[in-house]
């Protein structure tokens, strides 16, 4: 896994201890083991960001660890049972209310019907995404994407600030 990366414009905020967070990038995959669509879903109304794309997760809780987290996080959001975990980057990410660490988490394996249980909405996408606003912390991964399949242009639409 690569080192944490931390975003730059969270100088002028007092140092905050990293909420961990586990995130699943649920990735299908075609028979030649080729990577294609990977899941968003938007956050629900009632939570910070409410509207926003982003991939599925949550906090871990005390004594949990990151996979842990995540099978429990993405029963609980969108009803499904996971198979194997493949801890893929870590980003951190400073938001005015909180400053979290991202483990994102490939994951191409899962069984269960998809069942938004926050009345959330959920879109299979490829690049650029066509979903929009998408969250902050998404975008790097957007980007890595991007990267590891030599997608050249943009990896989502802008949305204007307001």
């Amino acid at each position: 896994m690569s080192e944490p990366i931390v975003v730059a414009g969270a100088e002028n905020l007092p140092e905050r201890v990293p909420v961990e967070v586990a995130v699943g990038v649920l990735v299908e995959r075609d028979a030649d083991g080729r990577e294609g669509r990977f899941l968003l879903t938007s956050r629900p109304a009632g939570k910070v960001y409410a509207g926003f794309w982003e991939f599925p997760g949550g906090k871990l809780e005390p004594g949990e660890t990151v996979e842990q987290a995540l099978r429990r996080e993405l029963i609980e959001e969108i009803g499904i049972t996971i198979g194997a975990v493949h801890p893929w980057r870590e980003l951190v990410m400073d938001y005015p209310h909180a400053r979290v660490r991202l483990n994102f988490c490939k994951v191409f394996d899962w069984t269960g019907e998809f069942e938004m249980r926050e009345a959330q909405a959920m879109a299979w996408q490829t690049l650029p995404v066509e979903v929009e606003p998408v969250l902050p912390g998404t975008i790097p991964v957007l980007r890595w994407f991007a990267e590891e399949r030599g997608h050249a242009g943009p990896t989502h639409r802008e949305t204007p600030a307001g």
